[in-house]
């Protein structure tokens, strides 16, 4: 009759979750339009062709708080990478550093089904 503490259960819950983001950026990645970097993501959002915008957990705050307020106007979803800006520049397989990122076409990921869920 041994159970498994709660914080272990829930750092399982969200490895697995990460893991499913990063293999749905992945598939982004091959077969999506996108655009990396905060200028890009702030000029996707003025024109309006951002469907989700994906920031990292280390981005300052002042530059977060700025592309969710265009996001805001935009009407569109933000999720918040739970990794470094380096994980996620990992996760999109690039050898730099990520801080935000828009997805203006998911390609055969179904990225903007799920993850305004998962937030």
């Amino acid at each position: 009759v041994f159970s498994t503490p709660a914080s272990m259960v829930n750092a399982k819950k969200t490895k697995k979750a990460t893991e499913s983001i990063n293999s749905r950026l992945g598939l982004v990645m091959k077969s999506g339009k996108y655009l990396l970097g905060y200028k890009s993501t702030l000029k996707s959002l003025r024109k309006g062709t951002a469907k989700l915008v994906i920031i990292s957990s280390n981005c300052p705050a002042l530059r977060k708080s700025e592309i969710e307020y265009y996001a805001m106007l935009a009407k569109t979803s933000v999720h918040h990478y739970s990794g470094s800006n380096a994980d996620l520049g990992t996760a999109c397989g690039k050898f730099y550093r990520v801080s935000g990122l828009s997805i203006t076409d998911p390609g055969d990921s179904d990225i903007i089904r799920t993850l305004p869920d998962a937030q």
